[in-house]
């Protein structure tokens, strides 16, 4: 019997968390690829750095996803030895929490990360290319003081947290960071796919010990394995297709995209959240794993419900809910959320075009913001001094390159002739 080996549970569970990280990581890796390729200084040791700092930032990456998963299987492990050797389910306890608050945590972050995105093709890569090129120039006179000081991937958690962020100075002391750098800027980029790591295996890693009471130990392996394999693909063509995407529109759709997954974060977390009441009002029965018929919801906070399509344990509807934040019974909180998150996004677009047009904050007084203009006009400064020079190093590496193809075709000519 085809039960024996494969279990079709399994498969959708490990796909949906597998899906949702890979979906992380590929955004992350893919954001970090067309950053280096912002920067309009070109030579060997500016290519030296890009690639330093690309591969800095990747492991950066790669790191917070390992150790996020090395976490939650610790934890797991604790919560299954409790579940067989105690036998009492201590995950069940705590399952909905978990879920709530680090479905809202993801959605946050997110969410603070878009603007960042956004701001990207038209003030960060000046940033950017700015604090290489000084840095070059530092190299160049023997000061190794201004590269060792310059924490480039501090720079970029910085850039996407706060895009007016002071990251631009008069000289390369100006670019170090602070001595006390706060560690989540710092290491930004390795938190969030901590966080999604950690959420969605600790999740995998309970449900797949819990069921093997249940099913033949002899269908875990293929439907981890299935899982795993296809969650990956996915995520694999979404960091392909990202990274041959021109800049502004892999901004647009990223940011897009990104925000879609934190609007489903977000009604999730509230979702659970409201779940969590309802069970302990019925006595700490877990309710959402009676089923999808009657008893299984609060018809008191139900705004609709239907028999089918669980999020929670059928099939692709699982993938919709860990994308879109899909439910079968959706409950004011749930729903009120998500709109109230959609109108806060568009509010605070509308506030940073306004600020973008404008130059300041609407509804805020000027003497407030001096600092904040005073940033955006350094910015600027710094930008139109720079400018002639990367146009100069441009120009001069295309006459090296032209006489050097000149002296090409001399001496194919001579020996021609």
């Amino acid at each position: 019997m085809i039960e024996d080996y494969f279990s079709i549970q399994i498969f959708f569970i490990i796909l949906r968390e597998t899906l949702e990280t890979a979906i992380i990581i590929s955004v992350l890796l893919s954001f970090i690829n067309q950053r280096s390729q912002t920067s309009a200084v070109q030579g060997p040791q500016q290519s030296q750095n890009f690639d330093r700092v690309q591969s800095k930032l990747k492991l950066q990456v790669w790191v917070g996803a390992i150790l996020g998963l090395l976490i939650c299987f610790v934890i797991g492990l604790v919560f299954i030895a409790c579940f067989y050797f105690i036998g009492k389910d201590y995950w069940s306890y705590a399952e909905r929490l978990w879920e709530g608050v680090f479905s809202l945590l993801s959605s946050m972050i997110i969410t603070v990360m878009g603007i960042g995105l956004l701001r990207i093709n038209k003030v960060m890569k000046v940033k950017w290319w700015i604090k290489l090129g000084d840095a070059y120039n530092e190299t160049e006179s023997g000061d190794k003081n201004a590269v060792t000081g310059l924490d480039d991937s501090d720079d970029l958690a910085r850039d996407s947290l706060d895009s007016s962020t002071p990251l631009v100075g008069q000289g390369p002391s100006a670019l170090a960071p602070k001595p006390k750098a706060k560690f989540t800027k710092r290491y930004f980029l390795a938190i969030l796919p901590l966080i999604t790591t950690l959420r969605e295996g600790l999740e995998a890693v309970v449900f797949i010990g819990g069921i093997g009471m249940s099913q033949p130990l002899t269908s875990i392996p293929l439907s981890i394995a299935g899982g795993l394999l296809v969650g990956s693909i996915i995520g694999y063509i979404l960091y392909q297709g990202g990274n041959k995407l021109s800049l502004q529109y892999f901004l647009i759709f990223l940011t897009c995209f990104l925000y879609i997954v934190s609007a489903g974060l977000m009604s999730r977390g509230v979702w659970f959240l409201e779940l969590e009441s309802y069970v302990r009002a019925c006595g700490g029965l877990d309710v959402s794993e009676t089923g999808s018929g009657p008893g299984s919801y609060d018809i008191a906070k139900s705004v609709w419900h239907v028999n089918c399509c669980n999020g929670l344990t059928d099939g692709w509807w699982m993938v919709f809910n860990a994308i879109f934040g899909w439910t079968n019974s959706a409950t004011y909180g749930s729903v009120f959320s998500y709109i109230a998150y959609w109108l806060l996004v568009i509010i605070w677009l509308e506030v940073r075009l306004y600020e973008e047009r404008e130059g300041v904050l609407p509804l805020v007084p000027i003497k407030w913001q001096l600092k904040r203009i005073a940033k955006k006009v350094k910015l600027y400064e710094t930008r139109q001094k720079q400018q002639p020079q990367v146009a100069q190093e441009l120009s001069s590496n295309h006459a090296a390159s032209s006489e050097d193809l000149n002296e090409r075709e001399a001496e194919a000519e001579v020996l021609l002739s």
